[in-house]
């Protein structure tokens, strides 16, 4: 659930581990969310499948959110058996299949009852957006962000207050939202 206080300067991004910024070509993200230690780990679990014995191996993927207050933590979980041989770029489709599925699923939950009496945080305009670019920041090892034409914290204030918090716009499509200047 993002809120204005977590909106950065986009020019700093590549080095934030978190915050909120706003891009002309993707509108907002999430930081935190297109980090993609979630697709290292996958990655490394479907490479380490790919070493072990026997004709396929089960690969589990997750996605949570936390309480920062109680410590309590929820989520959602897929497990998919892959039959071993698979070249790199079937191993990145599987990974972007399971983290699409989930991430979906995973919206869902934290927009259905009781979860949405907590948080608006389900299918909040920018996470599934800002999901993909993580996945992407881990395939392509590179700083998207010149591309994405991040904006200054001061003109990313200027479309919070002018258009409203990002978590009121529901998104549950990888598409963009755009908020224009």
């Amino acid at each position: 659930m993002s809120k204005r206080i977590d909106i950065m300067d986009g020019k700093l991004a590549p080095g934030l581990r978190n915050g909120l910024i706003y891009t002309e070509v993707l509108g907002w993200i999430d930081l935190g969310h297109a980090r993609g230690g979630d697709i290292t780990q996958l990655l490394q679990k479907i490479n380490a499948g790919e070493s072990s014995g026997g004709p396929t191996y089960d690969v589990t993927y997750s996605q949570s959110m936390a309480d920062g207050k109680t410590g309590l933590r929820l989520g959602k979980f897929i497990k998919w058996r892959i039959r071993k041989g698979r070249s790199y770029f079937e191993r990145q489709s599987i990974a972007l299949a399971m983290m699409m599925t989930l991430a979906k699923r995973f919206e869902d939950f934290q927009s259905s009852f009781p979860n949405n009496l907590i948080t608006d945080s389900g299918f909040s305009g920018e996470d599934l957006v800002s999901d993909l670019l993580g996945f992407y920041r881990v395939m392509a090892c590179m700083n998207p962000f010149p591309l994405l034409q991040p904006v200054s914290k001061e003109e990313a204030l200027k479309r919070w207050d002018h258009y409203g918090e990002i978590g009121s716009w529901k998104n549950q499509t990888f598409n963009p939202l755009l908020f224009p200047d």
